[in-house]
């Protein structure tokens, strides 16, 4: 038993490399690709929101599909088309935005679908395992994005994409070893008796949506709008570009630390630590109201709030199995909040944008991001108060 769970461990740490990887590199290299293909960069925008829009789409999807195929095979077919959308992205404008679309497709399914394999071969060990994947992921896309300039100057954006994709093709081989436990997944499917409540009509799996889309929300708002905000408030292009860096550097220690700390707590002591997780937030947003404009606030600012999201993502990937009693429902609540939190995720940034335009000062953003981290952190308490939520 050991040993056929050694390649289930080989393949999550494959999808935790995929998880975000073949997207979150793209706007680092956004200007070569826009001179190679003789498009202004400011028509490729929609290349960093078409994936978020997938999530939202395709999320509630994935437990569907997962139910009727099995979870071992339709990852094989996920990851399989994950590569061939991938490597379309090469050819031409028009298949760059289609394996674009097919890429956030299919890193949907796989951001729903992993709390479930976890849960079915792991049950006892959520938080260790969830650790290891959402460490991967943390440090792969950090790697990646670093590495996605130096290697496009050697073999040019197509070079890196194909490179993106062949690391695709190489977590579809490596996940095909455990296709033959498919038959067993789905025999176990199907004589067990999932919940048939209406999720969206249970007030704690609503509280648990509304934090998973706000804590995005805040992420990518955040990623999209800090550097134009440090320059804004006079720091240069690089000294923006290095604070993004520290804000993006601190994922790392939360998600090594936080699956394993909140299984190991019971549900009030969990509220009260991820408050306090919240709660950076608000101290990030203060000093960069208040302190003064130096580096050394700025990246105390940035270090907060990136401690604060990071800190809530693995926690909300493990409350998907916290809450839930088989991994069937696993998948189903995970899909419904993923659903609705990437579709926040995706206008948010756009529409807070405009803050700017409507109030006159980028302040206007910060407090509304306050507001926004307020109303998550009664969500967080919302949810808790329940120990099953499915």
């Amino acid at each position: 038993m050991k040993q056929k769970r050694i390649w289930i461990v080989v393949g999550l740490v494959m999808l935790g490399i995929v998880m975000r990887s073949p997207f979150t590199t793209i706007p680092t290299i956004l200007s070569n690709i826009a001179k190679s293909l003789e498009v202004p960069v400011s028509s490729l925008g929609a290349l960093t929101s078409i994936p978020l829009l997938m999530f939202a789409f395709f999320s509630s999807l994935a437990p569907k599909l997962a139910q009727r195929f099995g979870l071992e095979r339709l990852m094989a077919v996920i990851l399989f088309l994950m590569a061939i959308g991938s490597a379309l992205r090469v050819i031409a404008l028009p298949t760059l935005y289609l394996g674009t679309v097919v890429v956030g497709a299919t890193i949907a399914c796989v951001n729903v679908l992993l709390p479930s394999i976890v849960a079915r071969y792991f049950p006892h060990k959520v938080g260790i395992y969830t650790t290891l994947y959402t460490s991967v992921m943390g440090l792969s896309s950090t790697i990646f994005t670093s590495l996605a300039s130096p290697i496009t100057h050697i073999i040019r954006w197509r070079g890196f994409i194909l490179c993106l994709s062949a690391i695709v093709l190489l977590a579809f081989i490596l996940w095909l070893p455990n296709v033959s436990k498919n038959a067993q997944v789905q025999m176990e499917t199907k004589t067990a008796e999932p919940s048939q409540q209406n999720l969206w009509t249970n007030k704690y799996a609503l509280a648990l949506l509304i934090f998973g889309g706000l804590q995005s929300l805040l992420f990518y708002t955040e990623m999209t709008w800090l550097p134009t905000l440090s320059q804004a408030a006079g720091f240069s292009a690089s000294q923006a570009g290095s604070l993004l860096g520290l804000y993006n550097l601190v994922s790392l220690p939360m998600s090594l630390t936080i699956p394993n700390l909140v299984t190991s707590q019971k549900s009030q002591q969990r509220t009260w630590t991820m408050l306090g997780f919240a709660g950076l937030t608000f101290l990030g947003i203060a000093i960069l109201l208040s302190a003064p404009k130096t580096y050394f606030f700025w990246a105390l600012g940035h270090v907060s709030l990136g401690l604060s999201v990071a800190a809530l993502f693995p926690y909300m990937l493990v409350s998907f199995n916290l809450k839930t009693t088989t991994a069937q429902n696993t998948a189903r609540l995970s899909g419904m909040v993923q659903t609705g939190g990437y579709l926040l995720a995706a206008i948010g940034p756009f529409l807070l944008g405009y803050s700017q335009e409507l109030f006159g000062s980028w302040e206007a953003l910060l407090w509304i991001l306050a507001l926004m981290a307020g109303i998550m952190g009664l969500s967080l308490v919302a949810f808790e108060k329940t120990d099953s939520i499915l």
